[in-house]
């Protein structure tokens, strides 16, 4: 099941949303409504992409800000928003992760005790940080837990151990840090670029540091100029994510954004008459979204769990088919211009 919420030039107004949500918000520097871009230092522009700064045997230690839950009640799990002061010293691009080595040990197939491995997740913040300073950095976690059909619980041997300690953290608590790594997802070098995107859950991290910068930063070198396209999915309206500042975006800037939400759990069917996830969102656009790549320069981008992409891929080749394309074609040519980016986990 689904429900849709999109925004472009002819549709000024955004479409209110059923229900309210007990969520903690996390806004920029924005009035009610409309978006007032922030002054950042700019010498973060400067320089060549940060990569792998700080490694697990010698890691960076960041501290802890703020955790807050940023999901209502009827979400399918619990996520939150966690802000990390670095102070600077771990400088990153957009698009980029972080690696998180949790505390404590694990025994290893030796039976000897070693510190636990890096997880990875995406930045969740510019390369300014929530308060445009550069002195922090953000991740969006998911709470890993694992329901035990027999105790009818979550059973807490099995709970996800770095995804908890970053979601019980406390303000002040010490974190170990890995990276900046990756450029697979790094935005295009011209601002006048289209960019479509898929996001599943906390795949959604990556593209809040794309937003950050392109709506609610001036940054003088890369003033944005295209179309920001976003395909959101979720089980439910309160599992949308960081919904308020996407508002404020498409109050600010209707020309060069819109937004589609693909909610599995509520509004109409695909059609088919299946639940709506996002690569039936995605194929109600087809038209548009092929004429963005062939014909604009667009680039495509997709993060979430790798689950969504057979789905996503699924779809792509039965429109190829439609339009007398060959897929594998299509999509070795959209990586030949680097303008396919996937990271799935």
């Amino acid at each position: 099941m689904a429900a849709q919420m999109r925004m472009n030039a002819a549709q000024r107004t955004v479409a209110s949303r059923a229900g309210a949500r007990s969520v903690v918000s996390v806004r920029a520097q924005a009035t009610a409504g409309k978006l007032a871009k922030a002054s950042v230092p700019l010498k973060l522009e400067e320089g060549e992409m940060p990569l792998n700064t700080f490694s697990n045997k010698a890691p960076f230690v960041g501290r802890i800000k703020s955790v807050k839950r940023i999901v209502g009640p009827k979400a399918t799990g619990e996520t939150m928003h966690i802000i990390i002061e670095t102070d600077g010293k771990i400088p990153f691009w957009e698009g980029q992760s972080y690696g998180v080595i949790p505390p404590g040990v694990k025994v290893n197939s030796r039976g000897k005790e070693v510190p636990h491995g890096v997880r990875l997740y995406s930045i969740a913040s510019s390369r300014y940080g929530d308060t445009f300073d550069g002195m922090t950095t953000s991740l969006c976690v998911r709470r890993a837990n694992y329901w035990d059909e027999e105790m009818k619980a979550d059973d807490p041997a099995k709970k996800g151990i770095c995804s908890n300690f970053l979601c019980d953290a406390a303000p002040g608590t010490e974190i170990m840090m890995t990276g900046p790594a990756g450029k697979v997802l790094l935005l295009p070098d011209s601002p006048n670029t289209p960019v479509i995107m898929a996001a599943t859950g906390t795949g959604i991290a990556p593209f809040r540091s794309f937003w950050r910068r392109l709506f609610f930063e001036n940054v003088p070198s890369y003033k944005y100029t295209g179309l920001f396209w976003l395909f959101m999915g979720a089980a439910n309206s309160d599992g949308k994510l960081y919904d308020d500042e996407l508002t404020q975006i498409a109050e600010t800037y209707p020309e060069n954004f819109r937004l589609d939400y693909a909610l599995s759990r509520e509004g109409a069917p695909n059609k088919r008459g299946g639940k709506m996830y996002i690569q039936d969102k995605m194929e109600e656009y087809a038209d548009e979204i092929f004429d963005l790549l062939n014909n604009s320069g667009a680039h495509m981008y997709f993060c979430g769990l790798k689950g969504m992409m057979p789905g996503i891929q699924e779809m792509l080749e039965r429109v190829c088919t439609e339009k007398g394309l060959k897929y594998e074609e299509f999509i070795e040519g959209l990586k030949h211009e680097n303008r396919w980016h996937v990271e799935v986990y």
